[in-house]
């Protein structure tokens, strides 16, 4: 099968066969608390028992959705909020859960809101999908009354100089919208749960007059909690001299048992995968973890040339291989040294819809799509066949030569996320959603997908010009431009849905 055929139903088994393991477990941290009114107990028997199942009951969806909860009881007047705030500072939470059970007064949450500086959810699932109304008591009511405080505790959160919570409404059990609603928030509290803990590496420099690469370190601390770690290259290449056959050897079959190695076709500057260029991207690739591995990163951004001829040019030229095995295991890499990108990365890697490194190639107006890739990284878990590993004769506007990985991504829904930098230094998302379709894509070594976009392909890249974006971006699969949104106005970062235009 030649690159850009429909995926044939053995291409399939084969990639979930060939699939990369994660790194590391996704994990987040929940906290999550009931809210109600203290006057109700001592008038309604069983009302507070019935009140502690529901969260109970919220807890268990977590769970199952594979957060990690700390379950933090009833808060029924505001001495109880004041009391909740040292238990919720203590438990290291990435995300926190109203879980409006009856009517309370938003005393139950003004102290959270004044000292808690974490994202805040209010869920409002009530039991009855409706009330038996000829059979009604004021028991039932408050039993369902989930809804009741929802404006006084946004109108409050407004009035304290907070975001609008956002809000979770349906009914407890049975309602797949509500169900898919708090699954969503899951992962959104990992992609939190990484970020604000990441080690990101920077290794390198800018790839020369790229003036849309330069990012302020400071600035990504501030916005998303990510720590960058100044790497050398002379480190790394401590590796790549160290004498480790056995785990070259051991990465060259790992190698060739995940990627093709094809004949060349019609590119001139591409060959079938030499075995000096196999075991250089080995030996790169052994490197490169061991790096990883001493420096305790979560991500690596580098650009580094090296003289002509020298160990450090070979080692820097030839991480394309490694890194997308490093990719599709979770760990974003990004070449030119393109630190936005690889944070949009994780972003997507975090949600489970893949995260390569891409830039927008030519447009197909026979087809009204336009090409998107790079010649590395890639998240090969959302190959849509067996990649493809080339040799190459040089890297084209980049020094040095050897294997490059080609492939297309899966065909069904797209999303591309662009983390860029307005006038005043703030960062910004650049979003939309797309389609990945079936078409050729040239021979070159590059990853490349055929894109189409809404109303048509021009159309859609004069609006995506226009929101200033930088010329990377992260694509990964399905329709997820609103929770992305969501995640950047949780950071405070302006967010615009191209695609919504």
């Amino acid at each position: 099968m030649r690159p850009g055929e429909s995926t044939s139903t053995a291409d399939a088994a084969d990639m979930e066969r060939l699939q990369v393991s994660r790194r590391t477990p996704l994990r987040c941290r929940i906290g999550v608390f009931g809210v109600g009114h203290h006057v109700y107990w001592p008038q309604f028997d069983g009302l507070y028992e019935k009140m502690t199942e529901k969260v109970e009951g919220l807890v268990a969806k977590l769970e199952g959705f594979g957060a990690e909860v700390e379950q933090l009881g009833i808060v029924d007047k505001a001495q109880g909020a004041y009391d909740l705030v040292p238990k919720i500072q203590a438990a290291g939470l990435d995300l926190l859960m109203v879980d409006m059970v009856t009517y309370a007064t938003s005393s139950t949450i003004g102290a959270v809101f004044h000292a808690i500086d974490l994202p805040v959810v209010l869920v409002a699932l009530q039991p009855l999908a409706a009330m038996d109304y000829e059979n009604g008591s004021t028991f039932v009511q408050l039993m369902n009354d989930d809804i009741c405080s929802l404006p006084e505790f946004t109108g409050v959160a407004v009035r304290m100089g907070r975001p609008v919570p956002p809000c979770v409404i349906g009914m407890r059990e049975g309602d797949e919208q509500a169900d898919a609603e708090l699954a969503e928030w899951c992962a959104i509290a990992r992609v939190l749960h990484d970020l604000k803990r990441a080690r990101l590496g920077q290794l390198g420099h800018v790839l020369e007059s790229m003036l849309d690469m330069h990012t302020d370190p400071t600035a990504l601390t501030a916005t998303f909690g990510v720590h960058l770690v100044q790497c050398e290259a002379e480190q790394m290449l401590g590796h790549y001299r160290d004498d480790l056959d056995q785990e070259i050897e051991a990465k060259q079959r790992e190698i060739l048992g995940f990627f093709d190695t094809p004949d060349p076709r019609s590119d001139p500057i591409t060959t079938k995968l030499t075995s000096r260029d196999l075991r250089i991207a080995a030996k790169a690739a052994v490197a490169l973890d061991r790096f990883i591995a001493e420096l305790d990163l979560d991500g690596l951004a580098y650009y580094y040339e090296g003289y002509e001829g020298s160990p450090v040019r070979e080692l820097m030229t030839n991480l394309i291989v490694g890194n997308s095995l490093l990719t599709g295991a979770g760990f974003p890499m990004c070449g030119e040294f393109d630190i936005k990108t690889c944070v949009a990365m994780m972003i997507m890697d975090r949600l489970e819809m893949g995260g390569s490194f891409a830039e927008f190639h030519p447009v197909d107006f026979v087809r009204d799509s336009v090409l998107v890739g790079h010649d590395g990284p890639h998240h090969i878990n959302i190959a849509s066949r067996r990649p493809v590993i080339r040799s190459l004769l040089k890297y084209h506007g980049k020094p040095g030569n050897g294997a490059s990985v080609e492939f297309n991504i899966k065909e069904g829904p797209i999303t591309m996320l662009s983390l860029t930098v307005t006038t005043g230094g703030r960062f910004k998302f650049v979003i939309a959603e797309g389609e990945s379709v079936s078409g050729p894509i040239p021979p070159t070594g590059n990853t490349n997908t055929h894109g189409t976009f809404l109303p048509d392909v021009r159309t859609f890249l004069k609006r995506w010009m226009a929101e200033g974006p930088t010329h990377h971006f992260a694509l990964g699969t399905g329709h997820r431009a609103r929770t992305i949104k969501q995640i950047g106005e949780l950071f405070g970062v302006e967010a615009v849905i191209v695609t919504d235009t």
